[in-house]
């Protein structure tokens, strides 16, 4: 009798406990795939600073979700890209999807390195995540009634996670999507501080939007103890990235799964209603 299990695909999920990952995991599992999630903290650990975990994490893998952490734009990024691909063509993986960024030149330097690596490649290129309102590191601000950025003014397509999750799902299971680059984005720009403003409205509370410079910027998320390499992503991101290069809308998710993207309103409107934004 021929043991079909040993014949499944196994993807192999990094960023697993993230904004992305935790979404692509769960739908994989739901689909019957088998799943390795990739973190420090999993049965097999995987951590993107010790390359020593690579080959256990990568063993009788045949696709990857790579969600590098915390971010393509930080220093050496590309450098790790090319070393952990070649680490997996070596182990035999057969294809791997980037996540990636919109208007980020170092990230495009990465989608090079994954390009060039061997390996069967999709590429979803993502603007602003709507969940940085609920599940990062604005939901403090949000809960305290008053959310502090610069940019304010400034048009952003915010894609959902939900989306890119799924354009993510169907890359890694289905060959039709190898060689594409799908930039992800919401159907409509609207500035943070329209953001924030429907945030409110789905909310039923009062939060404000309040323009700041980069310095307070930056003391305000130091405030909340974040680690001091997303203190710098997001500076760099709000100083370079969201300068308006990336307010026009992509058609990524239309190309990817034949719907439109959703909008922020039903992102706002369903986040709302888990409570998430209700201070306690």
């Amino acid at each position: 009798m021929t043991n079909t299990a040993a014949h499944q695909p196994l993807f192999l999920v990094t960023g697993a406990n993230g904004k992305t990952g935790s979404r692509v995991a769960a739908l994989l599992d739901a689909a019957g795939h088998p799943v390795r999630r990739g973190s420090r903290s999993a049965e097999i650990p995987f951590d993107w600073t010790d390359s020593d975990t690579w080959g256990p994490a990568l063993a009788g893998v045949t696709a990857i979700y790579l969600a590098f952490q915390p971010d393509l734009a930080v220093p050496g990024a590309p450098d790790t890209i090319r070393a952990f691909t070649a680490a997996a063509r070596a182990a035999g993986v057969g294809s791997v999807v980037l996540l990636s960024g919109r208007g980020e030149p170092e990230a495009l330097e990465c989608e090079a390195a994954v390009r060039e690596s061997g390996l069967a490649w999709t590429v979803v290129r993502c603007s602003f995540f709507a969940q940085n309102f609920s599940e990062g590191a604005f939901l403090g601000d949000v809960l305290a009634g008053a959310v502090a950025l610069p940019n304010g003014d400034v048009p952003e397509p915010f894609v959902h996670a939900d989306d890119i999750a799924e354009v993510t799902v169907a890359a890694l299971t289905d060959p039709r999507h190898v060689g594409e680059i799908y930039e992800l984005t919401g159907p409509r720009a609207l500035t943070f501080a329209e953001a924030v403003t429907e945030i409110a409205e789905a909310a039923d509370r009062e939060i404000a939007f309040i323009p700041i410079g980069r310095p307070e910027f930056v003391a305000a998320l130091r405030g909340y103890e974040l680690p001091e390499d997303v203190v710098g992503l997001l500076d760099y991101l709000f100083g370079t990235i969201l300068d308006g290069r990336n307010s026009a809308t992509a058609d990524g998710v239309q190309r990817a799964l034949g719907r439109a993207p959703r909008d922020f309103t039903e992102y706002a409107k369903q986040t709302a209603a888990t409570g998430v934004w209700t201070p306690q």
